[in-house]
């Protein structure tokens, strides 16, 4: 019996000693490091591409990128979760600290939809990916950061270096991996067809679903519906507002009773555009008023999410 004991504490404390190994390693390691391929692209900008591009940044990148200066030199991510660890978002303006400043056009393409930087280091969980962005617009965006756009104008400011959690560093070698860039051209439906457009909007283009799913934890990036609790809400933000408060995302299934079954598309159009809530009071951040959008572009979302499944869950409010 001694002997046994003996040799299962043996194997115990080896088990032990190789977790401890496996958790310095990735604490230690950080977060890893791929080989880049990105591709032969060069953007020729127009006014139109420049516009949209605007336009998209606005809708996504500016709620990050954008600082009180009013200019996209970065600042300190108040509303990551705290099991994350800390961030802040870097300067993409023209400045020579910017981090875009040594990108060419195929970097910049291959770090939007891989997740992976020009010197091989992937970008944390709270990047967003851009695998399913249709070519169109992923050159919309660099033609755009490549633009004369006052807030696009050089900036000194360096921002601190991020410190993620143990979690994300666990999460960057077990479940977020470099994501693969397209083979074939990607295009994005017409507007005209209202549900196809909603679709990509939600799950490509402005990122709807990553928030609006239970958990970034359990996001599928390249298959957002096979998300966990697609769009069913219950995803845990903290308000910018304070760096502090809990806030959990809204259930925006067609639920009538936990989600929005019961509006109308008006009140949807005003709640995504202006952050009105049909009960009149706003939508307190970090959900902003995504007025960039148009109404049909509005529209073609509430078209789609008539066709998702409904989720019965109730979300706790807190506008």
């Amino acid at each position: 019996m001694k002997k046994f004991a003996k040799v299962l504490g043996i194997i115990l404390g080896a088990v032990v000693l190789i977790i401890l190994i496996g958790a310095a390693t990735i604490n230690f390691g950080g977060i890893p490091s791929y080989e880049t391929n990105p591709p032969d692209l060069k953007v020729e900008p127009d006014s139109a591409l420049i516009a949209e591009g605007k336009k998209l940044a606005t809708l996504v990148c500016n709620h990050c990128h954008m600082a009180p200066s009013g200019k996209l030199e970065g600042q300190p991510m108040m509303d990551l979760p705290p099991e994350f660890g800390k961030a802040w978002i870097p300067n993409i303006t023209h400045g020579p600290n910017s981090r875009l400043a040594q990108y060419t056009d195929g970097e910049l393409a291959y770090f939007l939809r891989t997740g992976v930087k020009r010197d091989g280091k992937y970008a944390p969980p709270w990047m967003p990916k851009f695998p399913l962005l249709s070519d169109e617009d992923v050159h919309s965006i660099i033609a755009y950061l490549r633009s004369d756009a006052p807030e696009l104008e050089p900036s000194d400011a360096v921002q601190p270096a991020p410190q993620p959690s143990f979690l994300v560093k666990l999460l960057c070698r077990v479940a977020f991996k470099p994501l693969p860039y397209p083979s074939e051209p990607i295009s994005a439906p017409p507007i005209t067809d209202k549900v196809a457009y909603g679709r990509y909007l939600v799950d490509g283009k402005v990122d709807c679903y990553s928030c609006h799913s239970a958990d970034f934890k359990t996001v599928n990036i390249l298959e957002p519906p096979k998300s966990e609790g697609y769009l069913g809400g219950g995803n845990l933000l903290i308000s910018p507002e304070d760096g502090k408060t809990k806030i959990y995302t809204a259930n925006i299934t067609m639920d009538k009773e936990t989600g929005i079954g019961n509006w109308t598309e008006e009140q949807f159009i005003q709640a995504v555009r202006f952050a009105r809530h049909p009960d009149g009071k706003p939508l307190r951040q970090p959900m902003a008023p995504f007025s960039a959008l148009s109404d049909e572009e509005a529209s073609a979302i509430w078209a789609y999410l008539q066709t998702v499944p409904p989720i019965h869950n109730e979300v706790q409010r807190n506008r």
